[in-house]
């Protein structure tokens, strides 16, 4: 069997609607991007990182980051992220494309393995820890085969099918297989994703506990939380964007 190339494509852009710059916001001495692509190169299944942003000039201090960084940067179309992601892929001859985003700072290499490890084994069109939610927001890993974000570039016409990427994926369980991957336990009340002031002032907490070397796993985080439940409360009251909203 020909071997497959996974590339994880992380999408990340300076504007942003509650937090402006968040991709670039320091994290315990480093850009919440560096942690990001820090924790995503230690999964064992992925080939290749490409941080994937816009062509606009006020993106370039992303691609001096990439540059610091030592990973791949691909420019397209800001809006248009789906485009985005099929010319990224293509660019980089994925044949599975894993989808992360720069707001998740506490993304596992663990639980990215065990979603790409489970698309390998089961050969869906898309698998992902997020069509059933039991791990924390912030942990969201999808999985696609190069040929089913195609069809998705391809087919999908509407406005946030185009900005979140795989909506257009999910949305048609009748032309897609679906593959969700579950945990044991049920986590998903927990929000470790940075779309607020807040929710930066709940990593930076976390940061601040379990150290700087980005080695800490997804359990420590629940343990923490488990041993400071207060730590929870930083970002309690932050209101998940819908789909919809862009």
């Amino acid at each position: 069997m020909v071997r497959k190339s996974v590339v994880a494509i992380i999408q990340a852009r300076m504007q942003s609607t509650r937090l402006p710059g968040k991709v670039l916001c320091d994290l315990g001495g480093r850009t919440m991007l560096a942690r990001v692509v820090r924790r995503t190169v230690r999964a064992k299944l992925i080939d290749e990182v490409v941080v994937a942003t816009s062509r606009r000039d006020v993106d370039n201090p992303i691609v001096d980051q990439c540059n610091k960084l030592g990973v791949a940067c691909f420019r397209g179309s800001e809006h248009d992220v789906l485009d985005r992601y099929y010319q990224a892929a293509v660019a980089h001859r994925a044949d599975v494309v894993v989808r992360i985003t720069s707001d998740c700072p506490l993304i596992d290499p663990e639980v990215s393995d065990r979603v790409i490890r489970a698309f390998l084994e089961m050969e869906p069109d898309y698998a992902s820890n997020i069509l059933h939610r039991t791990y924390p927001r912030g942990l969201d890993t999808e999985v696609m085969t190069v040929d089913s974000l195609a069809r998705a570039w391809r087919d999908a016409k509407q406005p946030y099918q185009r900005t979140h990427v795989t909506p257009y994926l999910y949305q048609h369980p009748e032309q897609f297989i679906l593959l969700p991957v579950i945990g044991r336990e049920d986590h998903s009340a927990n929000r470790w994703c940075v779309d607020a002031p807040d929710d930066l002032d709940f990593l930076r907490a976390i940061y601040q506990r379990l150290g700087p070397d980005d080695t800490f796993s997804w359990r420590d985080v629940c343990r923490l939380i488990d041993e400071e439940p207060l730590l929870a409360e930083l970002n309690r009251e932050v209101r998940q964007k819908h789909l919809v909203e862009g």
